[in-house]
């Protein structure tokens, strides 16, 4: 009975998880308003930085120069840049498209670790159609522009997010070994998103509307994205693995783009052609059917990183 309880407690966490991360395209896009991508960016990332500093204040030493460097190279990847592509095609299309594109990032996950990390795993046929429905899907998405307006721009920015967060996800594999808190190395890989925000910011341009910090809809956004959805999320995220483990826990990502498009349609009056739907429906069965198997048996060897379960 308490074996149910906890399990139901790690599906919990892992919806909760979802919902918070499906509706900050939501959010982002009322912001975009108001405030340039990088701005938004930098903004959430010190407030969320702030918020993990106030739940834990352990220090990781800067003693170990490639720790650092797998360290700064999480944080450019899965906080600056990932985040600022994604920011970025909020801009040029539909928050809908953008969530179910960038929910391909396990996909290119799979085919980094495949070749980079050491572990071999058996390509299955279901993982093979999946990724090519996934493919499809998101072509269909990204051509079918709304009353014939044909731009791609933001759904190819939305591709290359997801491809930036694969890089980033072998990092934090390797991150994981070092054996620091869940929190204290969010917050350092925070940290150097942040350092790395700051040259971006000064080119692209950190455009900010002072009045609109008087506006309480632009307060909650900012702070629903830096508490809940960058320092909460990570969190929740990692209580919901330790208890269902990554495999199960991974198949609720793939609802964000169903939370996103509900959300999008009723908030933001976003409307979706037939193609652009059926776009959809194929991702999403798509990412379903490439993580619906177990793992192929991991033959170990000497390449880039150590094999690691779990």
């Amino acid at each position: 009975m308490e074996r149910d309880g906890n399990l139901m407690k790690g599906h919990l966490a892992a919806v909760a998880t979802v919902f918070l991360w499906g509706t900050t395209f939501i959010s982002t896009k009322i912001l975009l308003e108001h405030f340039s991508p990088s701005a938004i960016l930098v903004l959430r990332f010190i407030i969320g930085y702030l918020a993990l500093l106030v739940f834990n204040h352990e220090i990781i030493p800067f003693s170990d120069k490639g720790r650092e460097v797998v360290f700064a190279s999480a944080g450019l990847t899965g906080v600056c840049l990932y985040y600022l592509l994604e920011n970025m095609a909020l801009t040029y299309t539909q928050a809908a498209n953008v969530s179910v594109v960038v929910s391909s990032a396990p996909l290119f996950t799979f085919i980094l670790s495949y070749f980079l990390s050491g572990c071999r795993q058996k390509v299955s046929p279901g993982f093979v159609l999946g990724f090519l429905l996934a493919l499809t899907g998101i072509g269909l998405i990204s051509f079918a522009g709304t009353s014939f307006e044909l731009d791609p721009v933001g759904d190819l920015l939305s591709v290359v997010a997801a491809i930036v967060w694969s890089i980033y996800a072998v990092l934090v594999r390797k991150i994981a070994s070092y054996g620091f808190g869940v929190i204290s190395t969010t917050r350092r890989i925070f940290f150097y998103g942040i350092v790395f925000m700051v040259p971006f910011s000064l080119f692209l341009g950190f455009d900010a509307d002072l009045n609109a910090f008087s506006n309480p809809v632009v307060v909650f956004n900012l702070l629903y994205l830096g508490i809940g959805a960058s320092a909460a999320c990570f969190a929740i995220w990692n209580y919901s693995v330790s208890i269902l483990g990554p495999v199960k826990t991974s198949i609720y990502i793939y609802a964000i783009p169903l939370v996103t498009v509900v959300f999008s349609v009723f908030l933001l009056s976003e409307k979706l052609n037939v193609l652009s739907s059926f776009g959809i429906v194929l991702t999403i069965l798509g990412l379903f059917l490439s993580n619906g198997g177990e793992p192929g048996e991991k033959k170990p060897n000497r390449r880039f990183l150590a094999c690691r379960r779990g």
